[in-house]
């Protein structure tokens, strides 16, 4: 599996992509909105975990890597969770290094994965988002998602309760 887009190829994150998906987890500014910065060991069986494959029935994340298709330069992992039976639906998910981040990499990277999902006839593709976190609000919006509520004290972040929004794109196809 490969998605393309005028800047960036996603693929299947392998063995050799642990370094960015480590970059990732390791990054204050990208962790603020995901929680603690969790230890080496910790970030090595999540990355180990998403090295299985994926098929739309899977039970496991689809994690994909993006990377810079003039360099091969990794910016950051996109993927979903996916809920085939009985709902048809994936809840989407990303995280960019900080050098990336503000270029627009994160709505068209997000916009590949979303095309490949809805092509696979899922019915919808969610997304939850830390109540306050503007820019990757931006990315969902760009892509079609739709603010359906806000859930309260909906997640433990860094010791503190915090709100998420919860965003949802219906396949008009399915």
């Amino acid at each position: 599996m490969q998605l393309k887009t005028p800047r960036l190829c996603l693929t299947p994150l392998q063995p050799e992509d642990w370094h960015i998906f480590k970059t990732v987890h390791q990054q204050a500014a990208t962790m603020t909105w995901v929680g603690d910065i969790p230890d080496e060991a910790d970030i090595r069986q999540r990355f180990t975990e998403r090295l299985v494959p994926w098929q739309t029935t899977s039970f496991h994340m689809l994690c994909l890597v993006a990377r810079r298709c003039d360099s091969g330069e990794p910016i950051g992992l996109f993927g979903c969770s996916a809920e085939w039976e009985p709902h048809r639906q994936a809840e989407v998910g990303y995280m960019l290094a900080q050098a990336f981040t503000g270029k627009g990499y994160g709505s068209e990277a997000l916009a590949a994965l979303c095309t490949f999902l809805l092509d696979a006839e899922f019915h919808k593709l969610k997304a939850l988002v830390v109540e306050g976190n503007w820019p990757s609000r931006r990315i969902l919006e760009k892509n079609g998602f739709v603010l359906e509520g806000t859930l309260r004290d909906n997640y433990l972040l860094n010791g503190a309760w915090v709100n998420d929004w919860a965003f949802g794109r219906l396949n008009p196809r399915a």
